[in-house]
């Protein structure tokens, strides 16, 4: 009797093709069965099924790589050991204070600089908009020392969202929230007005949307380039002989990623500023993001998918479901009526 009981619940959950299909577009007569050589035909969908399951390319974008054992033997141990001490007892400690010691040196001139010199940064003849790959919130901070940029980043609590409040607004940052669907009109306000303005610093953008673990580039938002300005790509290549800088935001705090960084050997990677490009005639700004990102993945070394970045943080629409739900339900009745 249970296996009956489950049995009927599970015909009562399976779902239905007709829910997805217009009463007109229903065959006539009843269907005969179907069997598993029919549902083989439908090559596109089980294509495309297929695919996904033996070449997950999404999922590898946002995966971290595990370093290579190499302490494997009775030799090589006591120097993984003495690596470990000189690591996380002498570099990071210094590494620490360094940090501390540049911190309040900078909160001591940043205060009474920012106040006394408040309306008079006015340095620049021209707008820019430099674009990155992204792999790590270190990113800016590496590309900070050509010039002060004006970043356009996600909203952080704690001790980063302090920082973003008290400091980076200071050189015209702007933040959005990837969850709020009504904050990206008025981000891309925001954007339009401050290339509007020559004297503002230029904008860095990471067009991704998230962190990717660089050795793949995903989609391109087309926002960056549609602001008419001149649009300069950088790429970024980090050399994981020492650490693997990808920050994998779903699994580890930047707190924990800023302190694997700092008891690691060394943080190696390779910047390269490609040269300005513009918008040709008759190209759209999508197919300008495109041919920026090849620019960038050819220099870069990096694999081009084609996934939007944010299905990292968001589930696919429901409308998209229910059209793939619809495309496979006809691919089925079509089979069905042919038979």
């Amino acid at each position: 009797m249970a296996s009956s009981s489950v049995a009927a619940d599970m015909e009562l959950d399976r779902p239905n093709l007709e829910d997805y299909l217009p009463p007109d577009s229903l065959p006539q007569e009843a269907p005969r069965n179907l069997h598993l050589r029919d549902l083989l035909d439908i090559s596109p969908v089980l294509t495309e099924a297929a695919g996904a399951i033996v070449d997950d390319s999404f999922t590898r974008c946002f995966k971290s790589n595990s370093p290579e054992p190499w302490n494997w033997n009775i030799y090589l141990f006591p120097l993984w050991c003495l690596g470990v001490v000189i690591r996380y007892g002498i570099l990071f400690p210094l590494r620490s204070l360094t940090l501390a010691i540049g911190w309040l040196a900078f909160f001591a001139a940043f205060f009474p600089v920012h106040f006394l010199l408040k309306g008079q940064d006015k340095l620049r003849s021209k707008i820019e908009v430099f674009v990155a790959n992204h792999t790590s919130m270190i990113d800016f901070i590496i590309l900070e020392q050509m010039t002060a940029f004006a970043v356009i980043m996600q909203k952080h609590p704690g001790w980063v969202g302090f920082i973003q409040k008290t400091i980076l607004e200071s050189v015209g940052c702007i933040w959005f929230n990837r969850n709020d669907l009504r904050d990206r009109e008025v981000t891309a306000r925001k954007l339009r007005d401050h290339v509007q303005q020559p004297d503002n610093n230029p904008l860095l953008i990471f067009p991704e949307g998230t962190c990717v673990n660089n050795q793949y580039t995903v989609m391109f938002k087309k926002g960056a380039f549609e602001l008419g300005c001149a649009v300069c790509p950088i790429a970024i290549k980090y050399n994981k002989i020492f650490v693997d800088a990808f920050w994998n935001s779903k699994k580890q705090s930047f707190t924990m990623h800023l302190v694997r960084l700092m008891t690691s050997w060394a943080v190696v990677c390779d910047v390269w500023y490609l040269t300005p490009q513009y918008l040709r005639e008759g190209e759209t700004s999508i197919a300008f993001a495109e041919r920026v990102r090849e620019m960038i993945a050819a220099r870069a070394g990096l694999k081009k998918v084609p996934w939007d970045g944010y299905l990292k943080h968001n589930r696919p629409s429901p409308k998209h479901t229910e059209e793939k739900q619809r495309i496979f339900a006809e691919s089925v009745l079509m089979r069905l009526e042919e038979k």
